[in-house]
């Protein structure tokens, strides 16, 4: 998935219908269903529901909608901060990104950003440090519930956690149903650091809670997900570790 067709998306659910969001993007109508449809083929989800006269996002859709809105204003912000300071920027901006969410969703915006402006020096660090206050780092990239109040900080979007298998290990054990049945499953996923992993959720009106004991452990999401595609056990994940690119 590149930028542009991120971009597609969010004008289409924000302007309600194809027509007007070829308008606005100066495309003809054919051509805009046309990206949408490729955009839907490459993930393998349904982004938006059709009618004849308007658009409705599913709820993957709505998610993925969510997370471009929030890059396209932080794209549009940037923009708006360079403009002011002239077209030939340049100078080091040292950035720090997690491991998994920095080289499974933003390094192709670094490499899109670098490529617009070539003089200015990137130095990424991907690393899941917390004490990422230094002096080699001027912005940091973090998935936390609430960042310090000693910071700056702004939004990109929410990360949401899926519980999933490969297809081969479905077919051989089955999917778990219940909370009792994903602990008994041998399950794949990020460490807590200082904690044990705790786990709460409701069956019907009952509230659940357990500590989960994964089989596969690592901060590395790429590797996890390539132990999920394995058929080693059931993932708990961010969603962008096992979206299709």
């Amino acid at each position: 998935m590149d930028l542009n067709a991120l971009t597609l998306l969010v004008e289409i659910i924000d302007s309600g219908n194809l027509s007007q969001a070829a308008r606005k993007l100066k495309m003809t109508r054919a051509n805009v269903s046309y990206h949408l449809t490729q955009l839907e083929k490459s993930l393998g989800v349904q982004l938006v529901r059709r009618t004849t006269r308007r658009v409705e996002p599913t709820e993957v859709g709505l998610r993925l909608y969510e997370h471009g809105r929030s890059i396209r204003n932080e794209l549009a912000a940037a923009q708006e901060t360079i403009t002011s300071l002239g077209q030939e920027l340049q100078g080091r901006v040292g950035i720090s990104v997690p491991s998994g969410y920095g080289e499974m969703v933003m390094g192709r915006w670094l490499i899109e950003f670098k490529q617009l402006y070539p003089r200015i020096v990137l130095d990424v660090l991907f690393e899941n440090r917390a004490d990422h206050l230094r002096d080699e780092v001027d912005i940091a990239i973090r998935v936390i519930q609430e960042p310090p109040l000693s910071v700056i900080a702004r939004s990109l979007g929410s990360v949401h956690y899926v519980a999933c298998a490969s297809r081969s290990y479905a077919e051989r054990h089955g999917l778990p149903a219940t909370l009792y049945e994903l602990r008994n499953s041998p399950l794949i996923t990020a460490g807590v650091t200082g904690r044990q992993l705790r786990l709460a959720a409701y069956q019907g009106t009952e509230r659940q809670e357990m500590l989960l004991e994964p089989t596969l452990i690592s901060e590395h999401f790429p590797f996890l997900r390539q132990g999920i595609l394995a058929g080693l056990g059931v993932g708990l994940v961010p969603d962008y570790v096992v979206q299709d690119k």
